[in-house]
């Protein structure tokens, strides 16, 4: 499991715990014909509509009609350097700890369920305490706990591969995704390779998740120039659909050139490819080019802005950070830890200024930038908190993750802020059947 938020004083890497929360399952009627929908419930009252998402490939299904194995999605991973007290190269990986909760219904869906679709939910892996030759029995318990999904990052730790091949080999019933890799930090060649490999591995089980990543990550870790962020993942895009289809691809893109490349293992189906994407060019790029975008940082509000910009029948994969306490003097804490780490890096900054929250974060990011981190903390509002980090009893937070739902987000992400659980609690507590 990840070290608790203390670690930060060493200098070394900051990570959250993921607690573990008991959720209520809704209400629902005696068990009538078997239905294929599987919904995340809030327990509220109102319309049970229904939403199926896009299919993955070329052809898929539209909205109202079934979805096939391979239809997956995923997370941003957005790791940024802190230089205050954790030393000038610390990662805080709250990416890596994200946790999905939803609720499954295998039967029709009680009146009182407020619901838009939702038809998985997943974790991230791998677990930071946990060596990876053990994770195959955890990957065999999260499916048996309901689990559908498992989503991995990359930054300083595991890569973002390899964890996912553990568990196509551990069980046959998880979905895998990577959330993100970037597409500096690997050859073209060699990112279609690995997604190949892994969906032969995985047959319709597997999902690739790319992004720009960071300067940070790109630059100063992996001797890159991290230049032209937008071009980079639009070509990256590009090649993948020929590469990953069996294309022979021979093609000068504007940020690099690939001569004579053909994969000599293609998928029998490509992998669905979804672009992190934050403000209106790489949303755009998103829906224009890939299968969906992948949002985070945001509020419930804020979705209702950015769907529109991804355009129609695209995955919205968002991720959203939930702290299950009552106590929120302490949610906020935690919360403004991790809004100053994100929002203080430049394209979270210019996202928020586009959200129209800029005047909200003008204290923060001065003092921030004046080296005053304590000052930043403070300065960081009670309602920027609560906006985008939801807390509160489990029966709230299922709610405000609803409205998410009910804004556009297609595949609602939870990444659960320290609680104190140990990994088997809350792995267990966190899981469809909990109660």
């Amino acid at each position: 499991m990840p070290q608790p938020a203390s670690r930060r004083a060493t200098g070394g890497p900051v990570a959250v715990r993921a607690p573990g929360a008991a959720v209520r399952r809704c209400p629902r009627p005696e068990p009538a014909a078997p239905r294929p929908d599987r919904s995340w419930c809030s327990g509220g009252i109102g319309a049970s509509v229904l939403r199926h998402r896009r299919g993955a490939g070329q052809g898929g299904p539209g909205r109202g009609q079934p979805l096939p194995a391979g239809d997956t999605g995923g997370l941003v991973d957005a790791p940024v350097v802190v230089d205050g007290d954790a030393g000038p190269d610390a990662v805080v990986r709250l990416a890596h700890q994200g946790q999905l909760r939803l609720d499954l219904h295998a039967t029709t869906i009680a009146p009182r369920c407020n619901t838009a679709a939702v038809h998985r939910f997943g974790i991230t892996v791998p677990f930071d305490d946990v060596p990876l030759r053990e994770h195959p029995a955890w990957y065999e318990r999260l499916a048996a706990l309901g689990y559908t999904d498992v989503w991995t990052g990359e930054s300083n730790g595991a890569d973002g591969f390899t964890p996912l091949a553990v568990a196509a080999l551990a069980s046959d019933r998880l979905r895998l995704g990577t959330a993100v890799v970037p597409v500096y930090t690997r050859g073209p060649g060699l990112l279609a390779m690995q997604a190949a490999t892994m969906a032969e591995l995985a047959p319709g089980r597997f999902a690739l998740g790319v992004g720009s990543s960071s300067d940070v990550i790109v630059e100063r870790w992996n001797a890159t120039p991290f230049v032209d962020p937008y071009a980079r993942v639009r070509d990256t895009v590009r090649f993948l659909r020929r590469a990953l289809a069996g294309e022979k691809v021979d093609e000068e893109y504007q940020t690099f050139a690939v001569h004579g490349f053909r994969l000599a293992r293609p998928p029998d189906a490509p992998p669905p490819v979804y672009v992190a994407a934050l403000r209106p060019g790489m949303l755009r790029l998103a829906g224009r080019e890939a299968d969906g975008a992948i949002i985070n940082w945001l509020s419930a509000d804020d979705v209702a802005q950015v769907v529109p910009e991804v355009g129609p029948d695209r995955e919205i994969v968002a991720r959203i950070f939930v702290c299950p306490t009552d106590d929120a003097d302490r949610a906020r804490y935690v919360g403004r830890i991790a809004v100053a780490a994100y929002l203080n890096v430049a394209v979270y900054a210019d996202f928020h200024r586009w959200l129209g929250r800029g005047p909200l974060l003008e204290g923060m990011w001065a003092a921030w930038q004046a080296g005053d981190r304590k000052a930043a903390l403070a300065a960081i509002p009670d309602e920027v908190v609560d906006a985008l980090v939801i807390h509160g009893n489990a029966a709230r937070c299922r709610s405000e993750v609803q409205r998410y739902v009910d804004n556009g987000v297609t595949v609602p992400v939870l990444a659960v802020l320290p609680g104190g659980d140990d990994l088997a609690t809350a792995v267990e507590n966190l899981a469809p059947g909990a109660s």
